[in-house]
Order: C-alpha cells, then structure tokens, then sequence
C-alpha cells in the first residue's frame, strides 16, 4: 500500500502562501449538493432556500462567499438539471439587485461521487444565456484535510491501510455515482461518456502549482476556452491557495471560470486560515442538555464511527428498520413509535434514530436513488417527530444527504452561519439564524471522513 510520504517524494518543496494575500475577486456561490462542504470555513453564511431575497441576503455577507444547498445529490440528473439551473436564475437576480459579480462554483463529493457533468453542463448553458459563457470548468476534487489528494492528475484517498487510488475505493463503487477511474483526465472521458478525451482536458500539476507559481497558472488558465475541463493537482493547503491566486489573476484577465470542487477550495478562495476545533467555551455558549444524533449513511466508516457511540455512556439507540420503511403499509407506525421512544429517551440521556446497517439498493442506480431518498424521508420525519416532542440541545446529523434532509424539512433550517469546526476541517457546526431551531447547535457529519472515533469525540464535545 503506498504512503503520503511515497506518493509526495520528489515533488518540488512547497510554495508557502499566506491565507490573507488571496484577496479579491467576486463574491463566490457555492452550489453545494449536499451540506457537508461546509466542514472547512467558519462564519460562511449557509441558505436552505434560494428566493432572491435570500440570496441577496448571503450575498451582502462579508466573508466573500455563500452557500447554497441544492442537495442534487439525492435527485435524478433531469431533477439536478433543473434546480441549478433554478439556482442561477435566482442568483443572477440577487446579484444585479446586490450590485455585486457572483463567481459560481458546483461543490460535490471529494471521492468523486456525485452529478458530473450534468450539474456543470446545466451551469455552464444557463450562463451561456444570461450572459457569461464559460471559458473553463476547473475541477479540484482534493480535500487534504481529509486525506484527499490529488497528485499527477491521479485522485488519491486515505485509507486504514494507506492511500489508495480513488477509483479502487469503496466510493467508486457507489450504486448511483461508481466509476473505474483515478486520474481525473480519464476521470471526465468517462464521465461524459466520451464527449470530452482525457488528452483534451488541461492537467495543472504540483509542479506547476509550486515551481511555476500564481503567474504561470494563470497563463495557462488563459488559454481556455468553449468550457474545456481543467483538471488541478492538490496536495496541501498551500498548493490550493497558490491555485486560487492564480484563478484570481486569470478572472481578472477576463477568463471566465466555472468551478467543480471539494471542501477545501473554498476555504482557499476566500483566504481563510485552518481553524482549531471550536472550544469548550464556545459550546457552553449554547447551554447544556441532552441531544439528538441521527444516522443515515451506509458508507463502511460511518457503521464503524456509530459501534463506537456506546462506549461514551449515556445514550440510547432506536433503529429504523429498512425493509419496514420500504412497505406503506408499516412505515408510518414504525416512524411513530420510534420517534415517540427516541423523545422520551431524550429527557434523560442522548437518543441515536438511525437506519438499520444493511444496505437496500435496488436493480439500477435509479433504483437505488429512489430506495434512499424513501430511507432518507423516513429518518426525517421521524427526526421532526421527536424534536416536536421534545428540543434537543443539539442535532448531530451523520451522512451528507441525511445532514441536508434533515435541516431542510425536520429542522425548518432556511438561514444558518457556519462557526467552525468540531474535528479539524471535517466537521461543520452551523447556527441557524431563524425559525424554530434558531440557536440550536447543527451539526453535519459526512458520512466518509475521520476514524472510527471521530462521531464519539463530537458528541462528548457537545456534551462539554
């Protein structure tokens, strides 16, 4: 198995750049398919809704960023289409009213699951007809934080037993997102099914990023055109930051760019530094009491993390049986006394509502969509159920579309601020800003970062 070490050997040193000398630029959008891209930045404004007064309302932020939650990811591509592309009529609308230039970025998975090309396709044309064609769709699926890098154009993931090509992972073989490869270039042939050839996509390497510096990364960002894919190497923070200088330069220049990014772009791009975990301190902010964890992802870790709740002491778990949900005819009894038990627990003790562990998929990736977004209603509800019962101190949401499902429609979350992180870079706590869980600490949990640890470090912070 191939180390961190091995796979950065013989790679130029690293170009230090300081996250206050990436300034400028437009006010970037970031249209997030699920929450989880959120885990990297603090005071970032967050909207579950996309009315033009709410954009305006992210837009005059002065983080210099915003995100939208479009939670694509859970829809069929024909359904992905069509909301970004109402995303972005919306956008347009706030920004002119705002005075302000958006700059619009697809955030997805950094194991490359998720609706590519479709969600940049659909971007690209509604841009293309207010205006702004796109010279280039920049692709920057690294999130070191996390143990993804990209190095040679290859996408690399941290793995127990060491680094491992993305497309050997057990991410690549999602029901609804697979795929075979790891190098991104052969990565988008696949992708597009061939429309674009891996020999026609823009490769931005380590060496580029730090030999050549900001100055050459925009010259070559320059020469893009009719959307050609770039696709950008990452191995630390610091290659991201010389990337977002570059991009800066290149925009400013006039080159049009659409991005499709991980996590940690972000964070990059709007010249924020890493901040530690959130304190004590800062959580006893939000008082004290007994909260809710809901678990939805089926991802290996994500069953790994959850074995691992009991140890804390102090919590009770009630399973959502996946083949009840999946019959009408139970679901709603089921639903009922599982939130109603999860409720009264709550007067004592932390309460889990998760899904039963055995993964259900159906016959084809549609399928398989539709069985998880039934899974997924049925946690909400009876999420939404038990918080009407009782208010929990705080909500651990775990899983992407679980983490956005839940904020939208058991929570009533339309307007939130990302505080920071409860594990480095990985975990995200938002506030919400109105509505009945104004206060409430939210926090989401991606279904495929940290150690089998990471969810009992979180709720015994929560607890502090």
């Amino acid at each position: 198995m191939t180390s961190v070490e091995e796979l950065l050997a013989g790679l130029p040193p690293v170009r230090p750049v300081d996250p206050g000398e990436v300034t400028g630029g437009g006010h970037l959008v970031v249209l997030d398919d699920d929450p989880t891209g959120t885990q990297t930045v603090a005071d970032v404004p967050v909207l579950t809704s996309w009315s033009v007064d709410d954009l305006r309302w992210g837009l005059r932020h002065p983080s210099r960023a915003c995100f939208v939650l479009t939670n694509t990811r859970s829809l069929a591509a024909a359904d992905a289409t069509a909301r970004n592309r109402e995303v972005l009529d919306a956008l347009v609308v706030a920004a002119e009213a705002e005075g302000v230039e958006p700059v619009v970025a697809s955030r997805s998975d950094s194991t490359l699951r998720g609706h590519f090309p479709v969600e940049t396709d659909a971007l690209a044309d509604d841009l293309a007809r207010h205006g702004r064609p796109v010279d280039g769709v920049v692709i920057v699926p690294a999130f070191p934080d996390a143990g993804r890098i990209t190095v040679d154009s290859v996408h690399w993931a941290r793995t127990a037993a060491g680094m491992v090509p993305a497309g050997e992972t057990e991410f690549a073989r999602d029901a609804t997102f697979g795929y075979r490869s790891s190098d991104l270039r052969e990565w988008v042939e696949e992708k597009t099914g061939g429309r674009t050839a891996a020999a026609d996509v823009l490769a931005i390497t380590v060496a580029d990023l730090r030999s050549g510096g900001p100055q050459h990364v925009a010259e070559l960002l320059s020469g893009v055109r009719d959307r050609q894919p770039v696709v950008v190497d990452a191995a630390c923070d610091d290659d991201l930051r010389v990337l977002a200088s570059a991009l800066l330069q290149a925009e400013s220049r006039g080159t049009r760019l659409l991005y499709r990014i991980g996590p940690a772009f972000v964070r990059a791009r709007i010249g924020q530094a890493a901040s530690p975990p959130l304190d004590a301190a800062a959580l006893r902010a939000y008082g004290s009491g007994h909260g809710l964890i809901a678990v939805g992802s089926h991802v290996g870790l994500t069953t790994a993390q959850h074995a691992g709740l009991p140890g804390l002491g102090g919590v009770e778990e009630f399973e959502l049986d996946v083949p009840t949900l999946l019959d009408p005819a139970s679901r709603d009894d089921h639903v009922a006394e599982v939130s109603a038990r999860a409720a009264e627990a709550m007067r004592r003790c932390d309460a889990v509502v998760r899904t039963s562990r055995t993964l259900v998929t159906g016959a084809d990736a549609d399928e398989s969509l539709a069985i998880a977004r039934t899974v997924s209603a049925a946690l909400v509800d009876a999420v939404a159920a038990t918080v009407r019962r009782h208010q929990p101190a705080f909500v651990v949401a775990k899983g992407g579309i679980t983490s956005s499902d839940i904020a939208t429609e058991a929570l009533g979350i339309r307007r939130a601020i990302t505080r920071g992180t409860l594990l480095p870079g990985i975990v995200s706590l938002w506030e919400p800003v109105a509505g009945g869980a104004a206060g409430t600490p939210y926090v989401v949990f991606p279904g495929n970062v940290g150690d089998e640890h990471a969810l009992a470090r979180v709720v015994g912070s929560l607890r502090s």
